[in-house]
């Protein structure tokens, strides 16, 4: 069943209005028909809708509400992945995965190993790239939200950010003892934002494992195996989705 997403405005009582690339998408690709049914979800409050296609205008599809569901896809805790920019496309299928294991936002981190440097131009025109792998991902996934995907920022930034969060998790290939990760993934409770800083290609640099421990930074690590930085990402959130979903 195909999954869209519209904001408060666009709810009534009984219809929903779905207008532009959407309505697009339903009126000239798919060429969806009156009566199919579809799934919405309310990007303001996650409730998701079950509908069916009640009537086709000039510039909207008029859906027709037939159940709400309030239980989403949704974790119980918002989760932020700040990712040190990696080369080439890395970035678009971490984006994709991330959003798929659950993540609220992703954040491109540029870091002194980072082999990516992004201009303002460039970075606005991947970050819209990137919105848009994001919320393809969040209607595959049936996910209640679309995932924010910021324009990069640096690590000053990003450790400013995620030093606000309830929890700040850093995996790092020299931490050693799985017991303390453990330890670290059973503190997270329902309701709290946790942070996740994953390093680029060439790792973190001491000077930032120094930095991200003085802003809160819990030092973890993800196992034996030096793991990718399209792969850490996934698999520190794969963890934090199995504590929650436990």
């Amino acid at each position: 069943m195909y999954h869209f997403f519209v904001d408060s405005a666009a709810i009534g009582d009984a219809l929903i209005s779905v207008t532009g690339k959407d309505y697009n998408h339903i009126t000239h690709v798919l060429r969806m028909k009156q009566g199919e049914q579809v799934t919405v979800d309310n990007t303001d409050d996650g409730k998701e809708y079950l509908c069916e296609i009640d009537s086709f205008e000039t510039d909207r599809v008029l859906l027709r509400i037939l159940d709400v569901q309030t239980d989403t896809a949704e974790l119980p805790a918002k989760i932020l992945l700040f990712q040190g920019l990696p080369k080439a496309d890395k970035m678009e299928l971490i984006i994709q995965k991330a959003v798929e294991l659950g993540a609220s936002e992703v954040i491109p981190v540029e870091m002194s190993r980072s082999v990516v440097k992004l201009d303002k131009k460039k970075g606005d025109a991947k970050q819209t790239r990137w919105q848009a792998i994001s919320e393809a991902a969040a209607k595959q996934s049936k996910r209640g939200i679309i995932p924010v995907v910021s324009a990069p920022v640096t690590y000053k930034e990003a450790l400013e950010r995620a030093s606000s969060c309830d929890l700040f998790m850093v995996p790092y290939e020299d931490a050693r003892g799985f017991a303390h990760t453990r330890e670290v993934l059973s503190s997270i409770k329902p309701g709290q934002s946790v942070a996740i800083l994953i390093g680029p290609e060439g790792g973190f640099a001491p000077s930032e494992i120094e930095s991200a421990q003085a802003a809160g930074g819990e030092i973890i690590t993800l196992g034996k195996r030096i793991l990718r930085t399209e792969t850490a990402g996934l698999v520190a959130l794969n963890l934090v989705m199995a504590q929650l979903e436990d």
